[in-house]
């Protein structure tokens, strides 16, 4: 039996996939709360800029057709983006660089 991934989860890697420069590095998360579905995104840091958009205009977009999707299957679907360096949990990574230390 095949395990299919759900139909929220399949569309936002779909769409994303198609606009970013690495669609290999896309990762979706799937949560289940009592608020509803929570859509974790990771993206490569080069493609951040055109997943948020200018003034987070395609941020918004993919939101809300993700909310379409959800009201579909009668579930409320959130989107979360998650920013390179952080970990799931939102704790920064640690980023060494020779560089960091020097301050000018």
């Amino acid at each position: 039996m095949v395990n299919k991934m759900p139909k929220d989860q399949e569309f936002l890697e779909y769409i994303i996939k198609s606009i970013v420069k690495h669609p290999e590095d896309v990762q979706v998360e799937r949560k289940i709360d009592e608020m509803g579905v929570l859509l974790s995104l990771k993206v490569n840091p080069e493609d951040m800029g055109k997943i948020i958009g200018r003034q987070g205009s395609t941020a918004r977009a993919i939101r809300s057709l993700l909310r379409i999707v959800g009201s579909m299957n009668n579930a409320r679907v959130n989107l979360k983006i998650e920013e390179p360096g952080t970990k799931a949990g939102g704790q920064q990574q640690e980023q060494t660089s020779e560089g960091d230390d020097l301050k000018l």
